[in-house]
């Protein structure tokens, strides 16, 4: 169960902006997060001043953007977008219209970059004002046009604003924003990085709630020492005492935290790189528990009807040991070294296999008009012919389900398709996490062929909650 979100910072390919205040209806719209960048930088400076000066404010309006999507500080409020245009809080941004020419190609140099302080993981807040009508503890954009044209580097404007340790991050891998919640609850006797990374923010908030006990041994296992650190947390904070970290608890342990270690703000006690530092690498085995356990037991389920000696194993999550002997059975077969734990290694050959044995067979092996699963996970961000047929699914559940919203059907695993995808679960009964694993792949397909057979023609057919 290795946590699913980016630990690091990672330069989001897109981002959900509100066009509003948050608690205002207004229209959410997702753009390519250089593209958003452009749009503020050009309603928010002037494209005549130094270059220095421009690159400076760049930099800014990056790392104030990016601290709001690392700390996921809306979406840990119930909200589905990542930042507002709202200047009180956030950052200018005008949907529509036209960007400065110097503008974009200084955004197409650094949008992969951000600031932080030194020994901290976290994009700064890069607060900034005008410096004329409004001041503020950060930089002065008009104050930076001085400092460029006395000689100042933007790097030496950042400085003279935020502190001589903050440094340039660059060259940030940009990727499909994840949400970190690990897509089922966290609960007593598993173990892994999601249940560290909770034990270590549990014990950063009790240091400003005492009430909350502190959880002596963190070592990812989900111990009864964990259950009622986790059931003070829910007292404290007026959720259902259940001692299981659920996504709204989660996303409560996460809001808390960046508040008490005041990440959205210039000065925070800072995300070091032990905070993020995972316990467990990339492996499968014995004992483990969860998601990513169930992909693979659905993988060596396939693969076991083709390959004899591989031994056919339930789907329930839980590498116990008839799933350690399926891998060392497909371990074998293949050549791989036999140790029953599923490495880098055996992961890529087992999906190899499943994926060359599905291809190989006939049109007519799978049920008609829905495709197989595709072997990984779709989540936000994923892009493909497979998302495009989930959208295609789901916008035909949608005539008969009237709380699933409609789709563009573009191949693009945005917020709006998350949101039908979570909506699909509930009616299903099936975790809303947003993911398309396995089950939700087969549940949506198997939904979808019966509409197109006839087989329901009205939600009362299906097992499930009409709600959204």
């Amino acid at each position: 169960m290795n946590a699913q979100n980016a630990l690091l910072p990672i330069i989001p390919e897109n981002i959900t902006v509100h066009l509003g205040s948050p608690n205002t209806p207004a229209r959410n719209v997702t753009v390519p997060f250089a593209d958003y960048i452009k749009n503020v930088a050009s309603s928010e400076i002037y494209p005549t001043w130094p270059e220095s000066a421009l690159l400076a404010n760049i930099y800014a309006q990056i790392s104030f953007a990016l601290n709001r999507v690392y700390t996921e500080y809306y979406p840990s409020r119930g909200y589905d977008f990542q930042i507002t245009n709202s200047t009180s809080i956030d950052q200018s941004y005008v949907y529509g219209r036209d960007i400065f020419e110097n503008v974009s190609r200084l955004v197409d140099q650094v949008f992969n970059s951000y600031i932080r302080r030194e020994g901290s993981v976290e994009p700064l807040f890069a607060l900034y004002c005008d410096g004329l009508e409004v001041q503020c503890g950060g930089l002065s954009q008009w104050g930076s046009v001085e400092l460029a044209n006395a000689g100042y580097s933007p790097v030496d404007i950042l400085r003279y604003y935020y502190g001589d340790d903050i440094e340039l991050v660059e060259n940030v891998a940009v990727e499909g924003v994840r949400e970190s919640w690990p897509g089922e609850p966290l609960k007593p006797e598993m173990f892994g990085d999601d249940v560290y990374l909770a034990q270590i923010r549990l014990n950063r908030i009790s240091k400003n709630f005492p009430g909350i006990p502190k959880i002596r041994d963190v070592n990812g296992f989900y111990s009864a020492e964990t259950a009622d650190a986790v059931k003070s947390f829910q007292r404290q904070f007026a959720l259902e005492e259940t001692g299981e970290i659920d996504r709204g608890t989660w996303y409560a342990i996460e809001r808390v935290y960046a508040a008490v270690k005041s990440l959205s703000d210039l000065n925070s006690e800072g995300v070091s790189i032990e905070d993020v530092t995972l316990l467990f690498d990339d492996r499968l085995y014995e004992g483990l528990r969860g998601s990513e356990v169930r992909e693979l037991q659905y993988l060596l389920r396939f693969v076991s009807d083709f390959i004899e000696a591989v031994r056919p194993v339930e789907i329930d999550g839980i590498f116990g040991p008839l799933t350690k002997q399926s891998v060392e059975d497909f371990q074998y077969e293949v050549g791989l070294s036999v140790t029953g734990e599923v490495d880098a290694e055996t992961g890529e050959r087992l999906y190899d296999a499943y994926v060359n044995l599905r291809a190989s067979l006939p049109d007519d092996y799978f049920a008609a008009r829905t495709a197989p699963y595709p072997g990984m996970p779709l989540r936000q961000g994923s892009r493909g012919e497979d998302v495009r047929a989930v959208q295609r699914w789901l916008n035909r559940l949608g005539e008969i389900y009237s709380a699933i919203p409609p789709l563009t059907e573009d191949g693009i695993f945005g917020p709006a398709t998350a949101l039908a995808v979570r909506t699909w679960q509930r009616i299903a009964g099936l975790d809303p996490t947003g993911v398309i694993s396995s089950f939700t792949w087969d549940s949506l397909a198997s939904a979808y062929r019966a509409v197109v057979e006839g087989e329901y023609g009205d939600a009362a057919q299906f097992g499930g909650s009409m709600g959204a």
